[in-house]
């Protein structure tokens, strides 16, 4: 008779390997800083709370719960510092945290741009549909190779391409297409030829063999090629395929699913986010029907120009200013709802508690950080 089956313990590493696979850091913006903090990779997490700010609060409520990591969206340390000593404000949450043995560990403008991500919640909690990016990342570029090989060695030579790196697309691989063919050549003085006399036309059943490889393991697939291939000079084409679009990128567009005024939208925003000192204001007429709306976690206004573009009827954002938005507006442009800061960007922590407990569990427990963090504190209408 056996006992209870007893889990494995989960290792910052294991929970580090999921947030990444979930929000790749190279999705992170040239300026941003992402990643662990302060931690140690090959220690045991079994407590992990999430929230927007690595504010004191926030750190406190994460020791006092016991967790071992703490989850942020905001960077605690976005620019440089010279210090992170206790005696700066920076530094003692730092201190703080390694006395506790509480990890600390970021997911910024790569969460921003990954799908799903920050927009994405947010589109969600405003029960939007049918999304896609406002500002699409393109996809990873890609190589085309066709190349032409005698019939009886064609499959060496797909195989050796597959082992370095080609035909994967998406969750397939060793991903080819081939077509049989005729090629001819005429060796001339210095020629090897593998097949053939020097000097004589020679004819020879080819396949033409097509496929795709990341562009960053050119010269891989260039050596597998020439490594597999029989023919003396082989001959291929390697062509850059256009980039096109992906499903990454900053901000969301998506559909209701029934139209409303913006009057009736606004208080449909307000009900859905977490409320705030600073609240919903709306800008534009208050009756005008609101069906496709493009949304952006946090601060948006950078977006203005392409969301008029796209043609949506609102613009969910934060941080919009009085100049922009009142240009904006006289451009014609769609309605606007700017929420706050942190408001906007919240919904995103309970998306990356599910990613985690998708992944471990009753491994580990994942919370939501319950202190509020939009500085704003009082407000009087």
């Amino acid at each position: 008779m056996t006992g209870p089956e007893i889990s494995a313990p989960v290792t910052l590493a294991e929970i580090i390997a999921v947030l990444d696979a979930a929000y790749p850091p190279a999705l992170a913006e040239s300026w941003d800083s992402v990643g662990l903090v302060c931690g140690d990779p090959g220690e045991t997490v079994s407590s992990v709370l999430i929230g927007v700010d690595p504010t004191a609060g926030v750190v406190d409520e994460a020791i006092g719960a016991g967790a071992q990591l703490l989850i942020a969206h905001h960077p605690l340390l976005l620019r440089g510092v010279d210090t992170v000593g206790a005696h700066t404000p920076k530094g003692a949450l730092v201190h703080k945290l390694i006395r506790a043995q509480c990890a600390l560990f970021t997911a910024h403008t790569n969460a921003d741009s990954a799908d799903p991500g920050v927009s994405d919640a947010l589109a969600g909690a405003l029960g939007l549909t049918a999304l896609r990016p406002i500002a699409p990342k393109p996809q990873a570029p890609v190589d085309k190779w066709a190349v032409l090989v005698p019939t009886a060695s064609a499959d060496a030579v797909r195989q050796a391409m597959f082992a370095a790196g080609a035909g994967q697309i998406e969750t397939y691989d060793q991903c080819s297409w081939s077509v049989p063919g005729t090629g001819q050549f005429r060796p001339l003085d210095g020629a090897n030829p593998a097949l053939g006399q020097v000097g004589e036309l020679e004819t020879v059943a080819e396949e033409r063999i097509e496929l795709l490889a990341p562009r960053g393991l050119r010269e891989q697939v260039l050596a597998a090629l020439r490594a597999a291939h029989p023919y003396e000079v082989p001959a291929f084409d390697a062509l850059e395929v256009a980039e096109l679009a992906s499903a990454l990128g900053l901000g969301r567009v998506g559909e209701l699913p029934a139209p409303m005024t913006l009057a009736e939208f606004t208080a449909h925003v307000g009900r859905a986010l977490p409320a705030t000192e600073w609240g919903v204001r709306a800008a534009g007429d208050p009756d005008r029907v609101i069906r496709t709306v493009a949304v952006c976690g946090g601060s948006g206004d950078s977006y203005l120009g392409a969301v008029t573009r796209l043609g949506v009827d609102a613009y969910v954002t934060a941080d919009l200013r009085h100049h922009p938005a009142d240009e904006h507006l006289r451009a014609g442009g769609p309605a606007l709802v700017d929420v706050a800061h942190w408001a906007s960007e919240q919904p995103w922590c309970a998306q990356a508690r599910d990613i985690l407990r998708a992944a471990f569990g009753d491994r580990i427990t994942v919370a939501v950080a319950q202190t509020r963090t939009d500085p704003w504190t009082v407000a009087h209408h």
